[in-house]
């Protein structure tokens, strides 16, 4: 089975690690013995789906969920059902990686126009003849 990212972009399930964990948190008795938290591994440096520029921009997104080795996980206990924290990580990677998808516009580089210039000096002189005038003051006797 795979997982559609985009249109031309698919992931293998089988490139996805799942183990299944208990939850933290509040939930009396049926949180002490049901494993229906999930956490969600998928190597990124090592996924032969995925093109060069996506795995560098994936791994600057993923931040703290990436590994040193390159592996991101992502962790779900938000329902009861282990079945539904499964749907919540795997929806969470397949939006992580089509926001890496995503080519970032390129930067132009624009100078400041003169009368711009011109407003930010006349501004600084302005702030300048404030604080000039808050030094102390001389009386004459």
């Amino acid at each position: 089975m795979t997982l559609e990212i985009t249109s031309w972009l698919r992931v293998d399930e089988d490139e996805l690690v799942w183990k299944a964990t208990r939850a933290s948190g509040p939930g009396g008795q049926h949180v002490n013995k049901t494993s229906t938290a999930v956490e969600l591994r998928f190597d990124v440096r090592g996924s032969p789906s995925l093109p060069e520029d996506v795995k560098a921009r994936l791994e600057t997104l993923a931040g703290s969920r990436l590994t040193l080795d390159g592996v991101l996980v992502l962790f779900s206990q938000g329902s009861r059902s282990q079945e539904m924290n499964r749907q919540d990580a795997r929806e969470r990677l397949i939006d992580l990686i089509r926001r890496a998808t995503e080519k970032p516009k390129p930067r132009k580089a624009t100078k400041p126009t003169y009368s711009s210039k011109l407003k930010r000096l006349d501004s600084k002189a302005k702030r300048g003849t404030v604080k000039s005038g808050r030094g102390r003051v001389k009386f004459d006797d």
